[in-house]
């Protein structure tokens, strides 16, 4: 049985919503303020299937009561209602936790998508949590070969048993249930459409399409019919009509890749397809409704394009209404040896080729990379070293981008002069400081003096200089 509460001072609103719920077989109950419904939800709150409240109660706020029933019942989905055009009350209620808000005047075609999303958010039981969110785990890094230390990965491709991939893990889990609009954001390479992907299919929009689009890959000039299409003869070179991507994504997600690339012109356009939740296409003089959750991402700040003058404010801050963060992949280096071998896997059998081993020394070398690509640039440098091995063995000369490694087994009398540097006793104590910070970071980095210069925050040539002046530069 589907049972809802339903929460509005408003006697007409009450029962206008119960009458259309009631068609859809639906039982109601009806509170006139916030002392009414917690006492129904004290008496039937198991049994509820979802919750629909107003913003503004005679004896307190909507998300008063969305707070309680978080607490109280986590996995029952509450729904708002705001007053049309208060976009600020719909996105404070989605950062409260509320699944999804509806405005006044409420149409039955709008509470039945209510009441189909709020069933499909409530088939997510304790048990699928679990499911979701159970980490990969892998063995000790002892083992001699990677392959030996890392079972497949199961339930996830978000690959690492890492904290900050469960805590991702765990965040994905709990925005699945909701409506509200997601900004992921990260550097390139860490695997943000992944990340959207794993909200779709773990949300009840799974059952839908996932539309992604790269925002900076299409042209200026066809971004609006891309987005929203067009009618049949509304520009030159329009000979037939196109749905557009929106449209393309209805009763799933439309995932907007690289948003910070969308001209601004375009960005009032998108600004209003999400608020009123319908899109004109290019030549037709009425709107059409769609159904489909926006989930964005972009590798720039935001914050800083905004600040810029370069990304309207008002769009921001409606799409990061859930923001969510990617990590980067060297703040997750206990990951490597699994993300290796899944990667390796995956070439593999693309390739047809025998599984490959990757030495403990090939991983070592790994993670010591600065990795700015990321995830993307440890799949290149996998593949490319893939390529040019014959064996079923990848190790630390395959993956280096030195064609000639053993050149450099016989070493400068330069090189061995500096790694036999030690700080000068004779250097004040600010020097000093500076040497040994210096010293730590040549160490650190095997005395690659790139990678030192940027672990420290200086640029090479402020990095010779200062090894010159100490006499230990060649």
């Amino acid at each position: 049985m589907t049972a809802c509460l339903i929460v509005d001072d408003e006697l007409d609103i009450r029962t206008l919503i119960a009458l259309s719920l009631r068609r859809e077989d639906v039982t109601c109950h009806l509170a006139a303020d916030l002392a009414q419904a917690r006492s129904i939800l004290a008496d039937c709150g198991s049994t509820l299937s979802f919750c629909l409240t107003d913003m503004h109660l005679p004896d307190g706020d909507g998300l008063d009561l969305l707070d309680e029933i978080r607490q109280q019942f986590p996995l029952l989905p509450v729904a708002v209602i705001t007053a049309h055009g208060q976009v600020d009350a719909a996105v404070r209620a989605l950062k409260a936790g509320a699944f999804d808000f509806v405005s006044k005047p409420i149409e039955q075609q709008v509470l039945k998508r209510l009441l189909r999303d709020a069933l499909k958010a409530n088939v997510l039981t304790p048990a699928t949590a679990e499911r979701v969110t159970t980490p990969t785990h892998a063995t000790q890094a002892q083992a001699t070969t990677a392959s030996e230390r890392l079972p497949a990965p199961v339930n996830s491709p978000l690959i690492g048993s890492s904290t900050v991939m469960q805590n991702l893990r765990d965040t994905i889990q709990k925005v699945a249930r909701s409506q509200a609009p997601v900004f992921i954001c990260g550097e390139s390479g860490t695997g943000k459409e992944l990340v959207a992907r794993q909200i779709h299919e773990h949300s009840g929009r799974a059952g839908g399409p996932f539309i992604p689009v790269n925002c900076g890959a299409i042209p200026t000039e066809l971004i609006e019919s891309e987005l929203f299409g067009h009618k049949k003869g509304a520009f030159t070179g329009a000979h037939v009509a196109h749905q557009g991507l929106f449209r393309a994504a209805e009763g799933g997600s439309l995932f907007l890749d690289e948003v910070a690339e969308l001209p601004l012109g375009l960005q009032v356009k998108l600004l209003r397809a999400i608020q009123e939740r319908k899109v004109r296409p290019v030549g037709e003089s009425v709107e059409v409704p769609i159904d489909i959750r926006i989930i964005s991402a972009s590798h720039q700040d935001l914050n800083v394009a905004v600040r810029e003058g370069l990304f309207r404010h008002d769009l921001f801050y409606r799409l990061n209404v859930i923001e969510l963060r990617v990590p980067l992949l060297r703040a997750r280096l206990d990951d490597l040896p699994a993300l290796c071998m899944h990667i390796l896997t995956k070439l593999t059998r693309r390739e047809q080729r025998a599984p490959m081993q990757i030495t403990p020394d090939a991983l070592a070398w790994l993670a010591e990379q600065p990795f700015e690509g990321n995830v993307r640039e440890l799949e290149n440098r996998l593949e490319r070293a893939l390529a040019l091995t014959e064996g079923m063995v990848l190790n630390r000369t395959a993956l280096s981008d030195d064609p000639n490694p053993a050149q450099h087994e016989a070493q400068p009398a330069a090189v061995v002069s500096m790694r036999s540097w030690q700080v000068s006793p004779a250097a004040n104590a600010i020097e000093a400081e500076e040497q040994r910070q210096v010293l730590n970071a040549l160490q650190h980095t095997r005395w690659n003096r790139t990678e030192a210069a940027r672990q420290l925050g200086l640029t090479l040539r402020q990095l010779r200089y200062r090894l010159a002046k100490w006499g230990v530069d060649s």
